[in-house]
C-alpha cells in the first residue's frame, strides 16, 4: 500500500449522514450535547438506544453548526484494530493536521505508540470532539480496551461521543462515578407530541391524531417515520392511527405487509437486490441490478423515503436505514433468494474493478465463490498487512471454512500468518497443504513459506535445498526467505545479493515486512564479514523503517536491536538495545535468530560485566543442542561462549588435509538429523566405519563436533 497512509479511508466515513429534509430541531437534546462537550470533566458521551431511535440524525444535526467535531462512521470492517485506529486518526487529522505523524504508528502491534503520538498532538490543540457512530458494529474487546486507554491519556480538551445500539464495553461505571460520562438513552430520544407534529407535518394530521400516533409508537423515531410513509394512500386516518403498532417487531411486520406492498415492482426488485450492499452508488446499483439509471433512481428514492440516507452532500452515495435494510434482506431471501449469489458476485466484481478488495472478497464469500475469495485474499493480503490489518486477513480466512485445507493460495497465506505470529506447527501444516495442492503456479510462494518453516524447525539443510530449487523469485517476501536461508548458512555473497533484491522489491511493491527484515539480515551479514560500522548502519535503517511503518514490534527486528547492542560504544544504549532484542525474539523463537540474538546480546552483556550475559549464552547453546546443523548461529554461540570461558576454545584454521571420497560422502549426511547408525545404513557401511570417518572429518576441519564440522565445511565450500 503506497504512500504514508497505510489505511485507505473512504471519504464518506469521515462525514455525517445527510440530514433529512423534514428535520426536527431537538433543542433539548442538542443543548445537552453542547453542555457535555463544554464541560472539561466530561470525557465520554454515550448515545445508546435501539435501531431507529434517531441517534445518528441527532448527532449529525448537532454537529452541523460546529467546527470542533470529527466524525467516524463505523462499519463491520472496523473490527480490525489497525483499520479502526487508522480511521480514527484520519477523522481527527481533519481538525488536528499534526496527527498525520501518527499514521505511521497505526499498524504498530503496541497501541501505546499510537496513543502517545495522538495525545502529544491533542495537547495544546483547541477543544475537539470525536463522534464514532454505529460503534456496536466494531465488536472487538481489543478496541474497547484501546479506547479506555486513550481516554486515560487524552487531555481535557478531547471528548468522545459514541452512537451505539448497545452499551460499549468500556469502564462506564468508573466514568459515571467520576462524573465523566453523559448518557443519552432511548427514553431521552423518544419524540414528544410537539416534535412528532413537526416530523409528520407533511402528512396533515390533526393534533389528536399525532398525539395518538406518538403514543402508539412510544415516541420511537423509526415507527413515526414508517407510519408517515404508510399514510400516503390512507383515507381513514383515525382508524390507521388506532390500528398502528409502534414497537420494533410489529412495525417490521406492518412495514412488510403494508409498505412494501405499495412499492412499485421495479423499485422493490432493486431494493431487494441492493439490500446486500452496505453503501449504494449509482454505478454499483447498475452493476448489481443490470440497470443504467442508478444515480437517478437513488436520488428519486431518497427524496421519497427518509429511510434511504445520503452519505455525502453531492447525493452520490447512500445507505439504507438499518431497520429497512434488515427487512429488505429478510424479504430478499424469501422472494429472490436464488438470485442473491449472482448479485453478490456482481458487486464483488465491481468493487474489485474499482480497487476495493475488502468488499470484493466479502461479496465473493457471500456469493459462494470461495476459491476466488481465497485467491483475492492471498493477492491482497500484503496490502492489508502493510496496514497492520492482521485481524481483517484472519477474519476473511476464517470465513473460507475448510477451503485452506485444499486450496494452495489460501493455505500458503494462512501459513505465512501463522509463521509471522510464532505458531510454527500450524505454519508447517498449511505449508504441507499448499505444497500438496500447488499445481506449479505458485511454486515460489510455497517454497518460500517452506524455507521459513524449516528454519523455524531448525532444519537449515532442507531450507537450503528449497532455496536452491527456487527460480527467479519476483516478490519480496520470497526473496527474504532466500536471504534468510543463505544468511544462516554463511553464504554471505549470495545472501547479500538477495538482501539487496529484497529491499528493491519491497520498495516497489511496497512490503513493510521485507523492507524492515531485509536490512536486519544485511546487518548480520556485514557483522559476520567483519564490518561492524556497516552492520550498525543497516540495523539502524531497519529499525527506522519499522518505526516509520508501525511494525516495530515484529520479532525479526530483534536482529537489528541485537546488532546495535553488539556494536555501540555506549553501555547504556547496549543494555537497552539488548533488552529490546531479547524481548522481541522471545515472542517467536525461531532457533537460528533466537540463538544468534542471544549470542550477540549475551556476548556484549558479559563483556560489560552483566551476569545475565552468561545465562543468555548458555540458553542459546541449549536451544541449538537439539539441531544437527546450526549454521553461523552455532558458530557464533560457540565462539563467544569460548571467549567467556563457558567451553574450551577450539582450533580455527584452514583445512588441514583434503577429505577422502568416503569422508565427503559421510560429510554430506552430517547436516541431516540422521544418526551415525542411520548414515551407516544409508551408505551400506558399518557403524564403526562412519565413526572413524567422522573423527577424520573433525580432525581435518579442525573442529570438535558434528555441528562445527557442518558449518566449517560449508564455509570452505564443501557443502
Amino acid at each position: 500500500m503506497a504512500g504514508d497512509a497505510p489505511i485507505a479511508v473512504a471519504a464518506t466515513k469521515l462525514v455525517p449522514p445527510s440530514i433529512p429534509s423534514e428535520l426536527v430541531e431537538r433543542s433539548r437534546l442538542t443543548a445537552r450535547l453542547d453542555a457535555a462537550v463544554a464541560d472539561p470533566a466530561v470525557r465520554v458521551v454515550v448515545a445508546s438506544a435501539p435501531a431507529g431511535s434517531g441517534k445518528s440524525t441527532l448527532l449529525a444535526a448537532w454537529q452541523r453548526d460546529r467546527s470542533d467535531v470529527a466524525w467516524l462512521q463505523s462499519d463491520r470492517a472496523d473490527g480490525d484494530p489497525a483499520r479502526f485506529w487508522g480511521h480514527v486518526v484520519a477523522a481527527l487529522e481533519m481538525l488536528v493536521p499534526g496527527l498525520a505523524a501518527a499514521r505511521a504508528a497505526v499498524s504498530n502491534l503496541d497501541p501505546e505508540v499510537l496513543f502517545t503520538r495522538m495525545v502529544n498532538e491533542l495537547i495544546g490543540a483547541p477543544p475537539i470532539c470525536l463522534v464514532v457512530d454505529d460503534y456496536h458494529l466494531v465488536a472487538n474487546p481489543i478496541i474497547d480496551d484501546g479506547l479506555d486507554r486513550l481516554l486515560e491519556l487524552a487531555p481535557p480538551n478531547f471528548c468522545l461521543i459514541l452512537g451505539t445500539r448497545v452499551d460499549p464495553a468500556l469502564r462506564l461505571s468508573r466514568l459515571r462515578v467520576r462524573g465523566q460520562l453523559i448518557e443519552v438513552r432511548a427514553d431521552d430520544l423518544r419524540f414528544e407530541p410537539r416534535e412528532a407534529q413537526q416530523l409528520l407535518a407533511a402528512r396533515e394530521l390533526t393534533g389528536d391524531q399525532t398525539s395518538a400516533l406518538c403514543e402508539r409508537t412510544e415516541g420511537w423515531a423509526a415507527g413515526l417515520v414508517l407510519a408517515g410513509l404508510s399514510l400516503g394512500g390512507v383515507e381513514d386516518r383515525d382508524a390507521f392511527v388506532t390500528d398502528f403498532q409502534g414497537d420494533d417487531r410489529l412495525v417490521v411486520d406492518y412495514l412488510t405487509e403494508e409498505y412494501l406492498s405499495t412499492v412499485g415492482a421495479d423499485d422493490l426488485d432493486r431494493m431487494l437486490r441492493t439490500s446486500i450492499l452496505e453503501r449504494l452508488t449509482g454505478p454499483l446499483v447498475d452493476a448489481v441490478c443490470g440497470s443504467s439509471d442508478g444515480d437517478r433512481w437513488l436520488r428519486r428514492l431518497a427524496s421519497e423515503n427518509q429511510l434511504l440516507i445520503g452519505l455525502d452532500r453531492r447525493g452520490t452515495e447512500y445507505r439504507y436505514h438499518h431497520l429497512l435494510r434488515d427487512l429488505l434482506q429478510l424479504e430478499a431471501k424469501q422472494r429472490i433468494g436464488a438470485s442473491l449469489s449472482a448479485a453478490h458476485l456482481a458487486a464483488g466484481a465491481w468493487h474489485l474493478a474499482h480497487g476495493d478488495p475488502y468488499p470484493a472478497v466479502d461479496h465473493h464469500i457471500l456469493g459462494g465463490d470461495l476459491v476466488t475469495a481465497g485467491d483475492l485474499i492471498a493477492i491482497h493480503a500484503n496490502d492489508l498487512l502493510n496496514g497492520g490489518q492482521l485481524f481483517t486477513v484472519l477474519g476473511l480466512l476464517d470465513r473460507l471454512g475448510d477451503l485452506p485445507e485444499r486450496h494452495s493460495l489460501s493455505a500458503v497465506t494462512k501459513g505465512w500468518l501463522n509463521h509471522s505470529t510464532g505458531r510454527f506447527a500450524r505454519a508447517r501444516h498449511y505449508y504441507e497443504v499448499a505444497d500438496r495442492n500447488d499445481d506449479g503456479t505458485h511454486v515460489n510462494l510455497t517454497a518460500s513459506l517452506g524455507i521459513m518453516v524449516h528454519l523455524a524447525e531448525g532444519d537449515l539443510s532442507t531450507a537450503l535445498q528449497l532455496a536452491s530449487a527456487m527460480s527467479s523469485p519476483t516478490e519480496s517476501t520470497q526473496v527474504v526467505g532466500l536471504a534468510a536461508a543463505h544468511t544462516w548458512s554463511g553464504r554471505h555473497d549470495l545472501a547479500r545479493r538477495h538482501v539487496t533484491l529484497a529491499r528493491e522489491l519491497a520498495a516497489a511493491e511496497p512490503s513493510d515486512y521485507a523492507a524492515a527484515f531485509a536490512p536486519a539480515l544485511g546487518a548480520v551479514i556485514d557483522l559476520e564479514s567483519g564490518d561492524p560500522v556497516a552492520a550498525a548502519a543497516l540495523a539502524a535503517a531497519a529499525l527506522e523503517r519499522a518505526a516509520d511503518r508501525g511494525i516495530a514490534e515484529a520479532p525479526p527486528l530483534s536482529l537489528a536491536h541485537a546488532v546495535i547492542a553488539h556494536t555501540t560504544t555506549d553501555p547504556e544504549r547496549a543494555r537497552l538495545a539488548g533488552d529490546r532484542a531479547v524481548e522481541l525474539i522471545r515472542r517467536a523463537p525461531e532457533p537460528f535468530t533466537f540463538a544468534y540474538v542471544l549470542g550477540l546480546v549475551g556476548d556484549r552483556a558479559s563483556s560489560d560485566g552483566d551476569e545475565r550475559g552468561l545465562e543468555l549464552l548458555d540458553e542459546a547453546a541449549r536451544v541449538l543442542a537439539t539441531h544437527p546443523d546450526t549454521g553461523i548461529a552455532g558458530r557464533l554461540v560457540a565462539r563467544v561462549r569460548a571467549r567467556h570461558g563457558r567451553i574450551e576454545r577450539s582450533a580455527d584454521s584452514g583445512l588441514i588435509e583434503d577429505l577422502t571420497h568416503r569422508e565427503l560422502a559421510v560429510l554430506h549426511h552430517l547436516p541431516s538429523p540422521m544418526s551415525q547408525r542411520e548414515i551407516a545404513s544409508e551408505l551400506y557401511v558399518s557403524l564403526n566405519t562412519v565413526k572413524s570417518h567422522c573423527k577424520a572429518i573433525y580432525r581435518k576441519l579442525a573442529v570438535g563436533d558434528r555441528k562445527a564440522a557442518v558449518q566449517a565445511a560449508r564455509d570452505r565450500g564443501l557443502l
